[in-house]
């Protein structure tokens, strides 16, 4: 859905849409869309800055390979979003610096927004840095490669540090 500034110069903009997996593409390929991603929200336009304000809420469930032991694990995102996105200027084409208040702002080329984008990027940000099945994991043993979660094993890794070789010659 392309959030166009013609038509929020006429008029405040509601949305609500169900986005099927496969739609949205992801940049992690590890990364796969469980459930159809739910959104709601109004898009409005300020007449003298140009700002596109978006506001609404999202749900969705998405699987990933646990980053301990490899097994799916699913991860709930629903959350709210507060956006505003103020119009590319040539000034800002260039490597500049941004003054404090544009820090917290998106910007925009063209004639608008694209949805999709913007809904990529809010659930990427919503979840977690390490995604992990459960808090408890154990993850899979460096030695034989078995998952902890499943069954025990007796593996003892022997780390050692080769930077002390030299003196067990002596």
């Amino acid at each position: 859905m392309f959030l166009s500034v013609q038509e929020l110069q006429l008029r405040k903009v509601r949305f609500q849409e169900t986005f099927r997996p496969g739609v949205i593409e992801y940049l992690d390929d590890r990364l796969r869309q469980a459930t159809p991603l739910e959104v709601g929200g109004t898009v409005e336009l300020s007449p003298a800055t140009m700002e596109i304000r978006v506001r609404g809420h999202l749900s969705v469930r998405l699987e990933a390979d646990c980053d301990r032991c490899l097994e799916t694990a699913g991860f709930p995102v629903e959350t709210d979003f507060d956006l505003v996105y103020r119009p590319m200027s040539r000034t800002l084409a260039d490597d500049v610096i941004l003054a404090e208040d544009e820090s917290e702002v998106g910007f925009y080329q063209g004639g608008g927004l694209e949805l999709l984008d913007l809904l990529r990027e809010q659930v990427v940000l919503a979840l977690p840095m390490q995604r992990v099945c459960r808090e408890d994991c154990q993850g899979i043993c460096p030695v034989c490669g078995q998952n902890r979660n499943l069954a025990a094993c007796d593996c003892h890794p022997h780390l050692a540090d080769d930077r002390w070789a030299g003196l067990r010659t002596l």
